[in-house]
């Protein structure tokens, strides 16, 4: 080897070993040697770029050499002749250093992957979806039928798992889901489509193309395939897998990073390439006797994961459930923006969800809900559920679960909800779960300090007869705290009977105590006499039980 080519072949070693060359820095009489040296140097600089095509070192080879023979105009032929030479054996020697510090395979196999996609029309397999938590213990999500064409429509079975038979579609001009569990199929716009299902070929291959870096990590084996591992370090994420099928260079499996102590490891185990979908598969329809939901549909998922591509944000799951309990699915209300965890008991049936979406507005508790405190928030807690669970609420929410009861607060930033037809006490373990064990749900026994500043007498004859009357069907505003201040108030202010509307409005009354058995309304305004109104459940302790005032705290302004 010439001592040029010596000397920066030395220093290249030195880079590369962490080291400080000696000439780093020195001037020396060689001002082309000096040139690639300031080059590599430059080059060892750089992380992880997008690197270009493979004709890369021939193309810097002859621009490095180009602009010595530009710089050197005076030198001989022999002199240009030297040059390129080292500018060539320099290059050469830096294409093997890139790929040992640099992704340079990497950037390969994602161009081939690139491709190699291009030639794809449509594709059909068999996907596999498995969950290992942070134990490593497996199990089997789901196993799914594909059939997907660049056009952006496909078809999606579920073969084995949550999704057992179930139906996703899309076909251009809708989207829907069709579920024989409910006998319904649910439908949504065709387009913007967030989501379109796990481990679509084209969309992983542009994440990928766009990541921050993908570097060749390994090799294996999946599904009898030989295939490259690249490590992705995505803009915003955690690093993740992908094998890339040598054959084909078009990936074959996914594994995400470790999240909430749960990760996905998503594999094509069967996988063949074909010139369209069937239309059959693609030709919207609904089965008989089926109902039609296109208004707040829910679109069943396999993994929390995907719940992130449809509404943004990753689902917080209960790191302990109680003993009994299965989860049973995955969902999402992509108008609502809310996840939706399943959960069920299958010794008695009885089913859970944990609901989580963003809050709107202010947290309001319904005026019938015992009120406990969830991560030292107000939680509100409806054993029976009478009102609407406010923007965790609807019918679609509790589709198929009767006797509900449910625990609502907020926490970090997002709205939860517990709603099942589990005891009230099984739902609470759920809550602790997720709120790292702060939740307290008072009971019937617990006892306030305060005490009404005025006692009102209450003849117990009139109160069975009223409780009757409510258990008959009549007056049922008697069970709501909140209603029953409002009519005594009101009566307070207008001795002579209430004509018209009420002179105090039910929104400016607040259920500021309620344990099921005692509870206290505040009322707001500079025109009521009265400021606080004592409540009591005296025939009945329970969520059939009538509300008596039992005393007030008079208003300032009285």
């Amino acid at each position: 080897m010439k001592n040029k080519e010596r000397k920066l072949s030395e220093y290249i070693d030195k880079l590369n070993a962490g080291q400080k060359p000696e000439q780093h820095g020195k001037p020396t009489d060689k001002s082309e040697l000096e040139k690639l040296c300031e080059t590599v140097r430059k080059v060892r600089s750089l992380k992880e770029p997008d690197m270009p095509a493979g004709d890369y070192p021939a193309r810097l080879a002859a621009s490095v050499n180009k602009g010595l023979i530009r710089n050197n105009p005076e030198n001989n032929k022999k002199r240009i002749w030297l040059t390129g030479m080292a500018g060539v054996a320099a290059i050469l020697v830096m294409a093997v250093m890139l790929n040992s510090i640099l992704p340079f395979g990497g950037a390969s196999i994602v161009h081939a992957m690139e491709e190699a996609f291009r030639e794809v029309k449509a594709y059909h397999g068999t996907l596999e979806i498995v969950q290992t938590n942070a134990k490593g213990e497996q199990s089997l999500q789901a196993e799914l039928e594909v059939w997907a064409n660049k056009e952006g429509y496909y078809y999606i079975k579920g073969l084995e798992g949550w999704q057992k038979g179930i139906v996703t579609a899309n076909n251009g001009q809708r989207k829907w889901q069709v579920r024989p569990d409910r006998e319904e199929v649910h439908v949504f716009p065709a387009f913007p489509d967030a989501y379109r299902f796990t481990f679509e070929l084209g969309k992983e291959i542009q994440q990928v193309k766009n990541a921050l870096s993908a570097k060749v990590v390994g090799e294996d084996t999946v599904a009898g395939r030989k295939a490259d591992i690249l490590e992705i370090s995505p803009h915003n994420g955690r690093a993740y897998r992908i094998w890339v099928d040598k054959e084909t260079k078009l990936p074959l499996q996914k594994q995400s990073a470790m999240q909430n102590a749960l990760q996905y490891t998503i594999t094509y185990t069967q996988i063949d390439f074909s010139g369209s979908i069937p239309d059959e598969f693609i030709a919207y329809s609904v089965p008989y006797g089926y109902k039609e939901i296109d208004t707040n549909p829910e679109q069943l998922v396999n993994s929390v994961e995907e719940v992130r591509e449809i509404i943004g944000f990753n689902p917080r799951p209960p790191e302990s459930i109680p003993a009994g309990f299965d989860q049973d699915g995955i969902a999402v209300a992509p108008g609502a923006g809310l996840s939706k965890l399943y959960y069920l008991e299958q010794d008695k049936g009885d089913r859970v969800i944990v609901v989580q979406g963003r809050p709107v507005g202010e947290f309001n508790a319904a005026p019938t809900a015992v009120l406990g405190k969830a991560d030292n928030n107000i939680a509100e807690i409806q054993s029976p559920v009478y009102e609407d669970l406010g923007i965790l609420g609807g019918g679609a929410l509790y589709a198929g679960i009767t006797d509900i009861s449910s625990i609502r607060w907020r926490q970090d930033g997002y709205e939860y909800a517990v709603v099942g037809s589990a005891p009230l006490e099984k739902l609470a373990v759920f809550v602790h779960s997720l709120t790292g064990g702060s939740f307290e749900m008072p009971s019937a026994d617990d006892q306030t300090s305060d005490a009404p500043r005025i006692e009102v007498p209450v003849d117990l004859e009139v109160e069975q007869s009223s409780q009757k009357g409510v258990d008959a069907g009549s007056s049922p505003w008697r069970l709501d705290p909140a209603f029953v201040a409002q009519v005594f108030v009101s009566l307070e202010m207008s001795p002579g009977g209430i004509t018209g509307e009420y002179p105090v409005g039910y929104e400016e009354l607040e259920v500021i105590r309620n344990n099921g058995k005692d509870a206290v309304v505040e009322v707001s305004g500079d025109k009521t006499p009265i400021r606080r109104v004592y409540l009591k459940r005296l025939i009945r302790q329970d969520s059939t039980g009538i509300w008596t005032v039992i005393g007030y705290d008079p208003s300032d302004n009285e």
